[in-house]
């Protein structure tokens, strides 16, 4: 029986994305074990799921190590994988946003400083705006640049504000809705396109419900 491999992010999104796959029919049991293992399977259901960090799912799928996997359209959006993006899974909604202090105007005659970890989906919405900006690539912490004076506004991830909210900073425009979303390695779903559409027609189904 051919097995279908699936990359699953680690954290409470995987978690929620797996209860979609024991609900489809998917299960393995093996995996809610209390142990430190990354890989579980079940033969039957022929079916392996793999944790990994979720910034790396779609490299395991876009390499083929993972047929399958659930990856957050921010990261489709910044690597641009060649994959397939087959189902939008409607959970771990959010928002790319940008942000800044308070008050902030943006002048025109100057380039805008912009810090992120999302360079290319900063430099695609910049683009389309017609500024000119300077990137500052950051990997944590971004909200307290623009505070330090470091940049004049930040790009980042918005779910509830929150943060930005505790630190003095505010929402200046939303411009991408982030969510999980499906995607398959476009080579094995060749071969294991009856696996891949069941699975995402059982998915769609719960997603529907939501």
């Amino acid at each position: 029986m051919k097995m279908l491999n699936v990359a699953l992010p680690k954290g409470r999104l995987g978690e929620k994305v797996y209860a979609m796959f024991e609900k489809a029919g998917y299960e393995c049991p093996s995996i809610k074990e209390n142990n430190r293992k990354l890989i579980f399977e079940n033969k039957e259901k022929g079916v392996r799921y793999f944790w990994v960090k979720p910034s790396d799912v779609a490299i395991y799928v876009e390499r083929g190590a993972a047929d399958i996997g659930v990856a957050g359209k921010d990261i489709l959006l910044e690597y641009k994988p060649d994959v397939y993006e087959i189902l939008d899974l409607n959970i771990g909604k959010c928002s790319m946003a940008v942000a800044a202090k308070k008050g902030f105007t943006d002048d025109r005659n100057r380039t805008l400083r912009v810090a992120t970890k999302f360079a290319n989906i900063a430099k695609d919405y910049y683009v389309s705006q017609g500024r000119d900006i300077d990137i500052i690539h950051l990997n944590g912490s971004i909200e307290i640049a623009p505070i330090l004076g470091l940049s004049d506004v930040i790009v980042d991830i918005v779910e509830t504000g929150t943060t930005l909210k505790e630190n003095d900073l505010e929402v200046v425009e939303k411009f991408v809705p982030i969510s999980a979303r499906l995607i398959a390695n476009k080579a094995n779903f060749k071969f294991k396109s009856e696996m891949i559409e069941d699975v995402k027609a059982k998915l769609l189904e719960q997603t529907e419900n939501l």
